[in-house]
């Protein structure tokens, strides 16, 4: 496609075709989403149907980016030489028509044979597609490119061939071959600057793409094979050596090493691996031997589905796309119209030789009037914009999101998981009695092994990185009582010891002396959860758990502050463990203890208050909350990610890439309504000068050379705009 016209009538072809119920062609990444009854239409069909107006469709999308690149490849060369082509028979043409006063016989043959080659090969695709076009009663950019330059040389032919048709009528006899060529070498030269920006554009994803390995090398029913990421099965193992990609989503079976994740979640710290965690398709082992063992299917990785997320996302289009599409719809009509009617007052109105000037008038109207950089406008932005997210770990599933989040002045953020790590931690430890720290860490680390409680797990880990050799001598216990909700007890060397909350203690008769009672009131207020451990005789630890903030969130409250925008608390949790959390964050409003639906409403309660609001959740607990607000951002937690819960989701666990969310969406949307504004003044500028306004003024006439040359700079301006994206602080 070359221009915005071009996805219309495509989109509009598709839509004829029965069974079509939904088409949105993408000019900027030449993509078509379509949804179809399959009883009533088929691939075929729709590619015959696209085939039929001067374009291909491809219908096959195994190894499709690698086909789109040969096709891309094929297209650029066959471009490249077209236009070295139109350079050498067009610089003497020009040469000949400036340098000589007086043009003879001769030269006007010579110039002709100059021509041929570059309106019949070079420009040959403007005139295939405006046929196949207007067969369908439908136009484009090519038809108007067409039109002009087939005019320019028809006259000039006419002119050369046979001069005395108009010499006696008293017309002058002049041609336009200079015009025609060049218009056309200026047109391709700016569709290959066009082409090759709209290459770098897509560059984000591509590099996503590039994460996946072409071949796997695994060990299936005992057997070393090299086989197609398509063809991984859940359970084949997978041997990563240091420096290697992981080839697929899986669960570590064997050894431990750093991996670098930075490609997925865009956290650029490495996550230290070890037996049983999760790995992902694209992520680089660091250092030690791994072997992993395949989870899900190649093409479900999380991977997949992140490319698959962004691409759906650059093809859709946002509600400000809507008015540029239904402008490019009647566009080159209009322009055709415009044309005519130039011609028709420089003819009957204008100065001698008025055919001259009607002629010249008419043919820059409909080279300069370019719907091109209308259609790159969008999607252009789109392209570099989501993509520069995807390789900061921002997906963006709904785009319309992105016009949202650039009015949001509210953002609402859950506590748990959100602006905290999302699990207690153990934050406080006060050692009692006689016993050594380590003898009664064993105790403690030899009761919480065998609790199920939520919190027994956290306190077992950060015991055994305190004092690593407890956990490969654990205790002897007998008589082994676990009471739900409340504690754990056994005996120990003949004593038995109690590990639970305060209730729990006092039950079993566990003494709390007065400096604990003070310690107790203390951690309390900052929100605590507090796991006593003691025996008949004495308390003799005090532990202090916490779901602790995140590393940054602080920091970004603090932003989305300084960008104007109120951060609220909504979360379920109990007022005091809000508050704290809240006062840590620097969050001034704080609404605790909510239900689902009473999340719900309260942002309801703000929207009615003319607030534009966004959510920001765990994507799973806060769904309700997320499809209410203006903007739902949901928070990813590894393979669990959510990715049909929200707008937009974040793949990292730092809220300040919730900021750079709402940064990428304000220079997204600025970038678009940059490259509009250009695009409409140009034309609205153009036009009129190109139709010969300023003539009566000052003789200004444009010349088609120069609105050629002015058409194809607008398209790469536009792109060239977009690209700007890549620069912007996020």
């Amino acid at each position: 496609m070359s221009c915005a016209s071009c996805a219309i009538s495509v989109e509009t072809m598709l839509k004829t075709l029965p069974g079509i119920k939904k088409a949105a062609v993408n000019y900027g990444d030449r993509s078509v989403h379509v949804e179809f009854d399959n009883s009533a239409t088929s691939l075929g069909s729709m590619r015959k149907a696209v085939q039929d107006i001067g374009y291909d469709l491809m219908i096959d999308l195994e190894d499709v980016q690698e086909k789109l690149e040969a096709i891309d490849r094929k297209q650029m060369k066959s471009m490249l030489f077209k236009l070295l082509v139109a350079i050498v028979c067009s610089l003497p043409i020009l040469a000949i028509s400036m340098l000589n006063h007086h043009i003879t016989s001769a030269d006007r043959w010579l110039m002709l044979a100059l021509s041929l080659p570059v309106i019949f090969y070079s420009g040959s695709q403007f005139y295939i597609t405006a046929w196949k076009q207007a067969t369908h009663r439908s136009a484009n950019m090519d038809t108007l490119v067409a039109t002009g330059t087939g005019a320019a040389f028809l006259f000039s032919l006419v002119n050369t061939i046979a001069p005395q048709l108009l010499a006696q009528h008293g017309q002058p006899t002049h041609v336009y071959f200079e015009s025609a060529a060049i218009i056309i070498t200026f047109i391709l030269t700016g569709r290959v600057l066009e082409e090759k920006a709209k290459h770098r554009a897509s560059t984000a994803i591509k590099k996503l793409a590039g994460l996946q390995p072409k071949t796997i090398t695994l060990r299936r029913n005992g057997e070393k094979m090299s086989v197609s990421p398509a063809l991984v099965q859940p359970g084949d193992q997978m041997e990563v050596k240091p420096g290697d990609r992981i080839p697929a989503d899986g669960k570590v079976v064997a050894g431990e090493s750093y991996v670098d994740q930075s490609s997925i979640t865009g956290e650029p710290v490495p996550a230290f691996k070890i037996l049983d965690d999760k790995v992902f398709a694209g992520t680089l082992n660091q250092q030690g031997n791994l072997k992993i063992e395949a989870t899900s299917l190649g093409s479900d990785s999380l991977l997949s589905h992140i490319i698959g997320l962004v691409q759906e996302a650059q093809s859709s289009k946002p509600p400000i796309q809507k008015l540029v599409d239904r402008i490019a719809a009647i566009f080159v009509p209009v322009v055709l119209i415009i044309g005519l009617i130039t011609f028709v007052i420089w003819f009957f109105a204008g100065p001698e030789p008025t055919l001259n000037y009607a002629l010249i008038a008419a043919l820059s109207v409909l080279i300069i009037a370019c719907p091109c950089a209308l259609g790159l406008a969008t999607p252009t932005a789109l392209i570099v914009g989501l993509g520069r997210g995807a390789s900061h770990g921002i997906l963006v599933k709904d785009v319309s999101s992105l016009q949202q989040a650039y009015k949001v002045d509210t953002v609402i953020v859950d506590k748990t998981g959100t602006i905290t790590i999302g699990k207690p931690l153990v934050s406080d430890i006060t050692w009692f009695g006689s016993k050594s720290h380590r003898d009664l860490a064993s105790i403690i680390y030899s009761l919480e092994k065998r609790s199920q409680h939520p919190l027994a797990e956290s306190l077992c880990k950060y015991l055994a990185v305190e004092f690593p050799e407890i956990a490969l001598t654990e205790t002897e216990l007998t008589g082994f009582v676990e009471t739900r909700g409340a504690g754990v007890q056994a005996e120990i060397s003949a004593k038995t010891y109690f590990s639970g909350n305060e209730a729990y203690m006092r039950e079993m008769n566990v003494p709390i002396h007065q400096e604990a009672k003070v310690l107790i009131s203390e951690l309390k207020a900052n929100a605590r959860t507090l796991i006593f451990v003691g025996n008949s005789d004495e308390l003799l630890t005090l532990i202090g758990m916490s779901d602790t903030l995140k590393p940054g969130a602080a920091e970004a409250v603090a932003e989305f502050n300084k960008m104007g925008i109120e951060v609220i608390m909504l979360t379920g949790d109990q007022p005091e463990a809000a508050n704290f959390i809240a006062a840590q964050a620097g969050i001034h409003r704080v609404i605790a203890g909510a239900l689902p639906h009473e999340k719900g409403d309260f942002i309801k309660k703000l929207q009615a208050e003319n607030h534009t609001v966004a959510m920001i959740g765990d994507g799973i607990n806060d769904s309700y909350a997320l499809a209410l607000a203006d903007v739902g951002i949901a928070m990813a937690k590894g393979s669990d990610i959510a990715l049909e819960s929200a707008g937009i989701t974040l793949m990292g666990s730092d809220l300040k890439q919730a900021v750079a969310a709402f940064r990428l969406s304000k220079a997204i949307i600025r970038k678009i309504r940059q490259n509009l504004f250009w695009a409409f003044v140009y034309n609205i500028i153009a036009i009129p000068l190109a139709a010969g306004v300023l003539f009566p003024l000052n003789g200004m006439l444009l010349s088609p050379m120069i609105a050629g040359a002015a058409m194809a700079m607008s398209s790469v301006s536009v792109v060239a705009n977009s690209l700007r994206l890549l620069a912007v602080k996020i």
